[in-house]
């Protein structure tokens, strides 16, 4: 993947092409535009994206048509289709293309940039499998559980070291509240883990109150994303 990760957008509507070149490019991703199948290969011959976000309902060649074909090709090709098909069986559907994802329309826009990070992220080796991780000024090594920052030792309890480890291992992956607390051996309810959560955030993050790293996912939990 390169540095900044190049997205290709295939949908036929028009007005949403344009909302998502607009919103994804502020988010730091290159984007690149079709409003077909057909266009969208064109532009695969000329150009090399890091993944794919297409419409599945398109005119010619839909998109479930269109990952199919493109994952017999490339497995490795991450793919987030869209959809305002929101059955059960449609989802299915979509996944046995070889998709790695499904996303309803109408979505909110921070659930497609978590959804793309993560079918990303999981085609790039993971970064726990080293002994230590970096973000930011961070250095945690997951061996010894034991942070630095800017080289200066930052004191963790055993809790927020057991939270940084486990959400580090997740590899930019959102952790629920509750598995948090189970893994981590978290006494007490889940507000716990909120605030051992907020407590870990004032040892990493620059602002605290509005985090880089550890950031909340509404619905499903906490992540960790890495530099």
């Amino acid at each position: 993947m390169s540095l900044t990760p190049h997205i290709l957008v295939v949908d036929d509507d028009e007005r949403l092409r344009k909302l998502l070149d607009r919103y994804l490019s502020d988010k730091g991703f290159e984007v690149t535009v079709a409003e077909d199948a057909a266009q969208a290969l064109e532009q695969m011959q000329i150009l090399v994206f890091d993944a794919l976000i297409l419409d599945v309902m398109m005119p010619g060649m839909k998109g479930t048509d269109l990952s199919e074909a493109l994952k017999s090709k490339n497995p490795n090709l991450p793919i987030l289709l869209l959809t305002a098909m929101s059955e059960p069986d449609d989802r299915i559907s979509g996944l046995q293309t070889g998709a790695d994802d499904y996303l309803t329309k109408p979505f909110e826009p921070e659930e497609l940039i978590l959804r793309l990070k993560n079918i990303i992220g999981r085609k790039q080796p993971a970064k726990h499998h080293a002994s230590t991780i970096n973000f930011g000024p961070n250095r945690f090594d997951l061996n010894r559980q034991t942070l630095t920052q800017n080289d200066k030792a930052v004191q963790l309890s055993t809790a927020e070291a057991r939270l940084l480890k486990t959400l580090a291992e997740k590899n930019s992956e959102p952790i629920s509240r509750q598995d948090l607390q189970d893994m981590c051996e978290i006494s007490g309810n889940l507000r716990t883990v909120d605030v051992q959560i907020t407590r870990l955030r004032k040892k990493i993050e620059t602002d605290a109150k509005h985090p880089r790293y550890l950031q909340t996912v509404r619905g499903k939990g906490y992540v960790l994303y890495l530099d």
